[in-house]
């Protein structure tokens, strides 16, 4: 994904410069830390089937802290606001935490 997205920078870089500041300006924590921004993107992701966006949202949510409790609870929401297939969609945020978690967890015993 990330040769792509070099690939999208260099051939549209208005258009993804664009979306970088569209991003920067939603993530800017105000009434919504950003935290929890981050968890309404997982369940968005979820409830779309943005694969790529789950790995990429719910690493970040860990990134600012999100506990497996949290992420459930986000998965909840996507669930009732997605259907059936957010169900199916929502095992591949609980696989992308556990692999994210464990790589923090490794990382963190290692230093």
């Amino acid at each position: 994904m990330a040769a792509h997205l070099r690939t999208l920078r260099g051939g549209a870089p208005e258009v993804m410069k664009a979306f970088a500041g569209i991003a920067q300006a939603a993530l800017s924590p105000k009434a919504l830390d950003v935290k929890t921004k981050e968890l309404v993107a997982l369940g968005i992701a979820v409830a779309v089937r943005c694969d790529d966006c789950i790995g990429f949202h719910v690493k970040a949510a860990l990134e600012q802290g999100a506990t497996r409790e949290e992420v459930m609870e986000t998965l909840g929401m996507a669930i009732y606001m997605g259907a059936g297939p957010a169900v199916m969609y929502a095992s591949h945020a609980i696989d992308a935490f556990d692999q994210f978690k464990n790589t923090t967890a490794g990382a963190a015993s290692a230093a």
